[in-house]
């Protein structure tokens, strides 16, 4: 489809144990894949009565209709109570939060905000989840009330919400299975060959090296095809998905698929917005941003010398960001939540190891090549994950619409087929972070109507070259350094 032809179209702590982990965590991994699980049961709506939801689809019971403005539902933004509006529906979540599959936190982030883009972005099975509103829905906006806030570019967000129309018309959340199955026999195929050689050559030095790498690519693309798998890209069957997904992550990679969706469910929702996004939260080590460094330098905090953090980057994130940051955040949510059933695929990991590459280099040596491996990955991920997010704006809440939001904290890196298989199509981190359940192999084709959108509106569109992308990182990095230097010692 031509541009031209679209534009007409466009549109917490260790006491929680008591609770279930799906109450207090992202439980299944995507919002309403517990939904999915527990249809047909009966829902508690503010705990004052069950109500059958298929009844409430029904329409046998009828809530009167209340009318609220914007600055009635903004008052209600506290943990305690929490509104949130979805295509001008005023729902009422307080009770709800912690039984929310996608968990409370992602909630709490739109208590007393419109929430209509997020909620479509973030869930494929609407059928499903509008079973579970209905209990919440205490009202509506008041016809004189505009369907955003005041501070939101309502244009914009009409022409988005035709965009994803138009997009869903065109099949672009379609999912081609070959595409999926060959990635899933890449990974298969590395496993085997890394096995074949230490099975025929031995254990030299230079076998140990050579299945090192062989193994690490076959980790950060189990990383990149686990991370579809999260967001419901690879298959809308939910079981599937999940039973998959722990696979993938746990069984091939050795870490928790709940403390992954957990953290990257509050990352998509709010990006680059501190401290609602986890990934801006990286203190005391890092300070990311314009905002949080002054802070750091007026209060004269300092963990380390901020002025130096670029250098940290390239001795410390590299090396360790996966074999000792990722796998502690594992490690400890999975034993402060009790999640026995990630313990278990986790514990399968080493398990397979050690029965793989147990023969060949013993239990110590088979450890040491799983850490060798990990620290391997380790930069291939770092730069992939920090490239298209760093460099660009941080913020605190502002409470700007979807469209923006992802934009200015989002950015491309340019397609080859070499670059699309070295992120796992993350050079299109725009796309996805608008789309996050569209399947990757269809970015390429929506991008083009994407920058139009943004043209459109005035919003810039970064699209930059791989490397440029990588030394971008400690730019940014070295820039949020002096601005704490500047604060530190001249306040």
């Amino acid at each position: 489809m031509r541009v031209k032809n679209f534009k007409s179209q466009f549109q917490n702590s260790r006491s929680s144990r008591a609770m279930t982990f799906e109450s207090e965590s992202v439980g299944n991994g995507n919002p309403e894949e517990e939904t999915h699980q527990a249809e047909g049961k009966t829902v508690a709506a503010n705990g004052k009565a069950d109500i059958s939801a298929k009844q409430e689809a029904n329409g046998k019971y009828d809530r009167p209709r209340k009318r609220f403005t914007w600055q009635e539902i903004h008052r209600h933004n506290q943990k305690e109570d929490q509104w949130l509006v979805i295509d001008r529906k005023v729902y009422n979540v307080t009770d709800w939060a912690n039984r929310h599959p996608g968990g409370h936190r992602l909630l709490n982030h739109y208590a007393g905000q419109d929430a209509t883009d997020v909620f479509r972005a973030m869930h494929d099975h609407l059928d499903i989840v509008q079973l579970y509103q209905k209990p919440l829905l205490i009202g509506e906006l008041d016809p004189g009330e505009p369907s955003q806030e005041k501070n939101k570019n309502a244009q914009l967000v009409e022409d988005f919400q035709a965009l994803r129309k138009s997009l869903e018309a065109m099949k672009m959340f379609d999912i081609n299975p070959r595409f999926f199955f060959l990635h899933f026999c890449q990974i298969i195929i590395l496993e085997t060959l890394a096995w074949l050689t230490v099975h025929h050559l031995g254990t030299s030095w230079p076998v140990t090296i050579f299945i090192s790498i062989i193994l690490a690519i076959s980790q950060a693309q189990s990383g990149f095809l686990q991370h579809d798998l999260g967001h419901i890209s690879i298959s809308k069957k939910l079981k599937w998905k999940r039973l998959m997904q722990r696979l993938v992550m746990s069984n091939f990679k050795g870490l928790s698929v709940d403390w992954w969706n957990h953290r990257h469910f509050q990352h998509h929702v709010k990006t680059n917005i501190y401290p609602k996004d986890p990934d801006t939260d990286v203190g005391p080590l890092f300070l990311l941003g314009k905002t949080h460094p002054v802070k750091y330098g007026k209060k004269k905090i300092k963990y380390i010398n901020y002025e130096k953090q670029h250098l940290y980057f390239y001795m410390v994130a590299l090396p360790f960001m996966m074999p000792v940051y990722f796998n502690m955040s594992s490690i400890y949510f999975m034993y402060l939540h009790w999640c026995w059933v990630d313990i278990a695929w986790v514990a399968s990991f080493y398990i397979r190891n050690l029965i793989t590459f147990g023969p060949f280099y013993g239990i110590f040596g088979t450890m040491l090549l799983i850490f060798l491996v990990k620290i391997l990955e380790s930069p291939w991920i770092a730069y992939v994950t920090q490239m298209s997010h760093i460099p660009m704006e941080m913020n605190e809440e502002k409470n700007e619409d979807w469209v923006s939001t992802q934009v200015i904290a989002t950015c491309n890196v340019e397609q080859s087929f070499f670059n699309d298989w070295f992120t796992g199509h993350l050079n299109f981190q725009i796309e996805h972070h608008l789309f996050p359940t569209m399947p990757r192999h269809n970015y390429h084709k929506v991008a083009p109507l994407v920058k139009s959108l943004c043209v459109k509106h005035g919003l810039q569109y970064v699209n930059k070259p791989l490397l440029k992308a990588f030394g971008d990182i400690a730019r940014a990095l070295k820039k949020s350094g002096a601005l704490w230097v500047d604060a530190y010692y001249k306040t």
